[in-house]
């Protein structure tokens, strides 16, 4: 069987995780993105991923599910930011969001006005940039995918465009190790860690 990226760098991070939290047979490993954060009381509200072992992750479990911080800080990675944003189809044109207003997911067509592939981090179209920008003038929404390269301008619906910005954000990975539902005893955050290292 041959093992993708994805997958030896999930099972680098479940044995991470599992290592440092002195992980027994009795603990489990989520991973979902975050849509809320509470820095004051330390809790991360996640999305969870409904197939962990595919090579693309499907949020879209509900409801929510609401995580506090290891009580130890060193097993904590960096701080989640958090967006409404879970999921984009360039194929099917269509992005997915949580709404809060009604606490479900809700998928919308859009109307792609430019879509550029292969752009880095350092390109000067999203470096020092605010992205996601909602253009209510223009009637569009520009986002940039780090994982995918890919920087997007879309159209959508006058209604949706009344949605606050942080709906077309797209919330940090977050994988955490547990043996109580609610209290991770050690946490990841995918997406401003390098994988590639862990575990060295």
């Amino acid at each position: 069987m041959t093992l993708t990226r994805k997958s030896l760098v999930t099972l680098a991070t479940v044995a991470v995780l599992c290592f440092a939290a002195g992980c027994a047979n009795s603990g489990k490993v989520e991973q979902g993105r975050a849509i809320a954060f509470d820095k004051q009381n330390g809790v991360v509200t996640l999305i969870l991923d409904s197939a962990p072992k595919s090579d693309q992750p499907k949020y879209d479990v509900l409801p929510p599910v609401a995580v506090r911080l290891p009580l130890d800080p060193h097993e904590t990675g960096p701080a989640p930011d958090a967006g409404k944003l879970l999921s984009f189809d360039t194929k099917k044109r269509t992005v997915v969001f949580f709404d809060p207003a009604s606490a479900t997911i809700k998928t919308v067509s859009y109307l792609p006005v430019d879509e550029q592939d292969g752009v880095s981090r350092n390109d000067p179209q999203v470096a020092n940039k605010k992205l996601p920008a909602v253009d209510r003038q223009k009637k569009t929404v520009t986002i940039y995918s780090r994982r995918k390269r890919l920087l997007l301008t879309f159209a959508v619906p006058d209604e949706y465009l009344a949605l606050p910005d942080d709906t077309w954000k797209a919330g940090d990975e977050i994988r955490y190790y547990y043996k109580q539902p609610g209290q991770a005893l050690r946490l990841m955050n995918v997406s401003k860690t390098d994988l590639t290292k862990a575990g060295k």
